[in-house]
């Protein structure tokens, strides 16, 4: 029988949001403690150590604002970080502000059930000790949980099975092995290059291709650094009031469809060059017109056939199932080069499926392929896989996984109906995976911790959404995405890549600054939508939702697809 202990928060994660939530809640002199699964801080960072794992972000802006002197005193050596480089950032942070004293690791919560009548939180971890706590937080982090794929066979293998998301720590020497990896999403395409420049052999199983944007990555340019230190304070403000988090040159009045080929060219070959995101913000009708998505897609598929030599092989790497920017492009380093390398191979799997793994490697329709060692980069449950993960009962004994059998409900991506005084960080519902990841963390923190601050204040014991304000938010996040092509592709974003997952898409695309201003209206109404009380005393039931943002203008030439989509998709009358 292991121990207990009591705590007036206990935050679930020590990656980037984790410990910045243990740092705000000292600030506002409000105890707290972090469970941590893993032996080390980091979070993303800590788990994911594949070859050429980095950041998509430039790390300028992919770092706390919180604190001027942190921000002085760090100094980034490229403009996209690799993952040693921001796991160090993360002990940094640990150290700096002596978090690890509140953060027990490898201790993974198993349990939470909601106590009506206390109104607090009892927590049972998996080391046997159990936590009782008045607010739980998950900062559990959007792509914490990989995927558990499987295939026939497997166990039969006589080589080494490795996934990118649980990498050995001491990191892996593919020198004169074949290697095999199956996926081509974001950590392929990253490995890619580096394992191929290691193995004998390197064959790449796609079934989807990925849009993917070089990075162009290097040294921060003496420009960027200097104006980021001219004004720090100006800096940060103008990434957080973006609907992106992170400056990207966007043009949301500049239409693909209403340029001049000349114009069109000459904006895209800037960005390309570059690199990263900026394709992104190029044009404002990208995301919701598919003849200008098209233009965009045709521009790339350029650029493939630039790089790679064989067409044959162009042709396989050039995506064509879905729209550029439905799903979240990937950032690389010399990707698309990499199969022009002698021992790189690509097979297309919707020709030639995989049949089984066996003692040799993997048979697939065509032929046998021999490895020594297999590579498994096949994704995440992403934004609700770690909290489903836990059995967590809220009011009646509810399970959160009954109570979103339909697909996750919050209202705004911040708490859930049902399940009092428990707060998630950048969860379902919120900016979040859309975004740059760090200002979303630090928006959510804050937004938290003034909220804890304002009950303790007020000597209030619980605060919970109400099924009516997270209808409405709900149904707003859905509208906002409905008029966007992202609900047609097949994305993480959507669940569609975990079996018996519901098909939801999860994200709010109403962008970080707009959402920013929502929910800061919310707590200046006195936290409207929550229900706040302690014992029998309601210091507030606000059942409403009015703080919609107002309707952006529009477009002229835009109207029509979006009244279709908002029509057909039963939000204007027919």
């Amino acid at each position: 029988m292991g121990s207990a202990t009591t705590t007036e928060v206990l935050i679930v994660g020590a990656g980037f949001s984790g410990m910045y939530m243990l740092h705000k809640l000292r600030q506002a002199g409000i105890s707290g403690q972090v469970v941590e699964a893993g032996n080390g801080v980091g979070g993303t960072w800590f788990w994911n150590r594949y070859p050429g794992a980095r950041v998509d972000i430039q790390s300028l802006e992919y770092s706390f604002g919180f604190d001027e002197e942190l921000e002085q005193e760090w100094r980034w050596s490229e403009r996209y970080a690799p993952q040693p480089e921001l796991l160090a950032y993360a002990d940094h942070i640990a150290d700096r502000f002596d978090l690890r004293r509140d953060i027990r690791l490898n201790t993974r919560v198993a349990a939470a059930t909601w106590d009506e009548a206390a109104q607090r939180w009892h927590i049972a971890t998996d080391t046997g000790d159990g936590i009782d706590c008045r607010y739980f937080i998950l900062a559990t982090g959007c792509l914490s949980i990989p995927t558990e794929v499987s295939f026939p066979g497997i166990d039969d293998f006589g080589g080494v099975i490795y996934r990118t998301s649980r990498w050995p720590h001491e990191g892996v020497d593919f020198t004169g092995q074949r290697v095999g990896i199956i996926g081509t999403g974001s950590s392929a395409i990253q490995s890619i290059p580096v394992i191929a420049a290691q193995a004998a052999q390197l064959t790449v199983f796609q079934r989807t291709p990925n849009y993917t944007v070089p990075a162009h990555n290097g040294p921060i340019p003496p420009a960027d650094l200097e104006a980021w230190q001219r004004d720090p304070r100006g800096y940060r403000a103008a990434s957080r009031d973006t609907p992106t988090g992170f400056q990207n040159e966007a043009r949301p009045d500049v239409l693909a469809t209403e340029s001049s080929p000349e114009d069109i060219r000459a904006e895209l070959d800037r960005r390309w060059a570059w690199g990263g995101f900026r394709l992104l913000g190029a044009f404002g009708d990208t995301a919701i017109d598919p003849a200008a998505n098209r233009i965009i897609q045709d521009f790339i598929a350029e650029k493939i056939r630039e790089q790679v030599a064989d067409p044959k092989v162009a042709d396989l790497l050039t995506p064509k199932q879905h729209y550029f920017g439905t799903k979240r492009p990937c950032v690389d380093t010399g990707y698309f080069a990499t199969f022009n390398r002698d021992n790189v191979e690509l097979v297309d799997l919707n020709a030639a499926p995989i049949v089984t793994f066996n003692a040799g490697g993997i048979a697939t329709t065509a032929r046998q392929h021999d490895f020594d060692a297999v590579v498994l980069a096949t994704g995440f449950d992403a934004m609700t896989g770690a909290i489903d993960r836990i059995d967590i009962r809220g009011v009646g004994g509810r399970h959160i996984h009954e109570y979103w059998a339909e697909g996750p409900r919050t209202y705004l991506g911040l708490m859930v109906a049902g399940f009092p005084n428990m707060f998630t960080i950048t969860g379902p519902g919120s900016p979040s995976v859309l975004t740059n990841m760090i200002n979303a963390i630090e928006q959510h923190v804050e937004w938290i911790a003034d909220c804890l601050s304002w009950l303790a204040d007020r000597q209030m014991a619980s605060i919970e959404a109400t099924p009516e304000a997270e209808a409405a938010w709900c149904r707003h996040v859905a509208e906002a995405v409905t008029p966007t092509l992202m609900p047609t592709a097949n994305s993480w974003y959507m669940g569609v890549n975990v079996p018996g997952k519901p098909r939801m898409f999860m994200p709010y695309v109403g962008g970080l600054n707009t959402y920013t201003d929502i929910c800061n209206q919310v707590a200046a109404k006195g936290y409207e939508g929550f229900i706040i009380r302690a014992g029998d005393t309601v210091l507030n039931d606000s059942r409403e939702f009015s703080s919609h943002p107002p309707m952006p203008d529009i477009p002229e030439k835009l109207l029509p697809i979006i009244v279709e989509r908002l029509t057909a998709a039963g939000f204007m009358p027919a």
